[in-house]
């Protein structure tokens, strides 16, 4: 993995804090991580008494002025930062090269930009957008005129030795806060595929969090939103009025002295990676209705995924507008203005399908979550796609017996296992 910036200072663009002594056993990789060592570093206090009040504390999303006065905080309207687009995109991520890590254990290896253009497994594209068609702005544009919109496709390749070919992309940007669009016209579905698009600290795993946005496994059709945390990070309290997603159930995990499967109807709301009666990293995972990720999404030209992660505010939220007429107004026209124009307002656009509060009167501090950088990457089989091979994909199973087996027949099928991204583009609040 590409060696890391170590910053001192604090950024306001990203809210960037230098990152604390946990180092992931395993190196970076998709989320899971068999076991986590604790690097002793001295620990720093700041504090100062006014009369019998301590002034307020240090945090991510905090700009402090001079003598540590707290003068500017990022609650204000959007201001777009980062746009991503064609080889734009690929001019934000590190490329990671070689083998999925032991905790993850994808039956695939990761190559670099040079390899992945030779091979093909990775292109830029010049089309006509027809996904936005209907709409005014559209209108006698790109539908009528011609124009072309440019697109990022990234797929796999067989190998001799077995594992596929793929791509990792690695964010050179870290952010502690964000509003993170992804428009997608195709994501990779099929038996034995993990593909994924998240934000993570994964030298610092599990306690700078993870967020997983977008996360495809096998046959997978409904939308999932996935945090992953250090102990202390709770989602029970969580009002289903406010969103129109559910949980992730958490039933059948064995007994740790009997092995006898518990039965009992749990949902999984607790974010941290070993919470009792959940898997083992399964952490706190929302749920979309169905036909919003895998072949259904493809079938009608993908759609636009939208992350919120507002400290200030004290909340995740996340939406999935699926086909492209769902997108909402303010929206759809920053993106069809390349990010720019008037920013969108996620206040606007109805109740996301998860919702996880974060911060002061929560039950999950907002320290859970900071240092992230996006990550894009396609896995085959693995710690999640793998285990599950028998359950969900019970016809290639009566064939090969393990998802290994099946992945490397090259099967036709894996031929929908590429991304088709038009767009990321990433907001935040400005400071006021």
């Amino acid at each position: 993995m590409p060696a890391k910036k170590s910053d001192t200072a604090l950024s306001e663009t990203t809210g960037l804090l230098p990152p604390v002594g946990i180092k992931a056993a395993n190196g970076p990789g998709r989320g899971f991580r068999a076991a986590f060592i604790v690097a002793p570093v001295g620990a720093l206090f700041v504090a100062a008494m006014v009369g019998n009040a301590l002034l307020p504390e240090m945090s991510p999303w905090r700009i402090t002025g001079g003598g540590g006065r707290a003068n500017r905080d990022p609650k204000g309207p959007y201001s777009l930062v980062q746009v991503q687009e064609g080889e734009g995109l690929l001019d934000s991520y590190d490329f990671f090269d070689g083998p999925d890590n032991v905790g993850s254990g994808g039956y695939v290896t990761y190559v670099n930009r040079s390899s992945a253009m030779d091979s093909g497994i990775m292109k830029v594209t010049e089309e006509v957008d027809t996904s936005y068609s209907e709409d005014p702005i559209l209108s006698g544009k790109d539908a009528g005129s011609g124009n072309k919109t440019k697109f990022l496709y990234m797929g796999s390749a067989p190998t001799d030795a077995g594992p596929r070919e793929a791509i990792r992309l690695e964010g050179k940007t870290r952010f502690n806060r964000g509003l993170y669009v992804i428009d997608l016209h195709h994501m990779p579905a099929g038996c034995g595929t993990w593909p994924a698009i998240w934000l993570s600290d994964e030298e610092n795993w599990p306690v700078n969090g993870e967020i997983d946005i977008i996360e495809g496994v096998n046959y997978q059709t409904a939308a999932k939103t996935a945090l992953h945390t250090h102990k202390g990070c709770d989602m029970s309290d969580v009002s289903d009025n406010a969103k129109t997603g559910g949980w992730d159930p958490a039933v059948g995990i064995p007994n740790g002295k009997t092995g006898i499967p518990d039965m009992t109807p749990r949902n999984a709301t607790n974010c941290y990676v070993y919470a009792k009666h959940q898997w083992t990293n399964q952490g706190c995972v929302a749920v979309a209705e169905e036909g919003t990720i895998g072949e259904p999404i493809n079938d009608v030209g993908g759609g636009v995924f939208a992350l919120e992660w507002d400290p200030y505010y004290g909340h995740i939220r996340t939406w999935a507008f699926v086909p492209h007429g769902n997108v909402p107004e303010d929206l759809k026209a920053s993106i069809l203005a390349g990010g720019k124009g008037s920013p969108p307002d996620p206040d606007r656009w109805g109740k996301p399908y998860g919702v996880f509060p974060i911060g002061k009167g929560t039950g999950c501090p907002k320290k859970h979550f900071q240092n992230m950088h996006l990550i894009i990457n396609l896995a085959f089989c693995g710690a999640v796609a793998g285990e599950r091979y028998w359950m969900d994909c019970p016809n290639k199973f009566k064939q090969f017996k393990t998802c290994q087996e099946y992945i490397k027949s090259d099967p036709e099928e894996l031929n929908e296992a590429y991304w088709k991204i038009k767009g990321i583009y990433v907001y935040q609040r400005e400071l006021e």
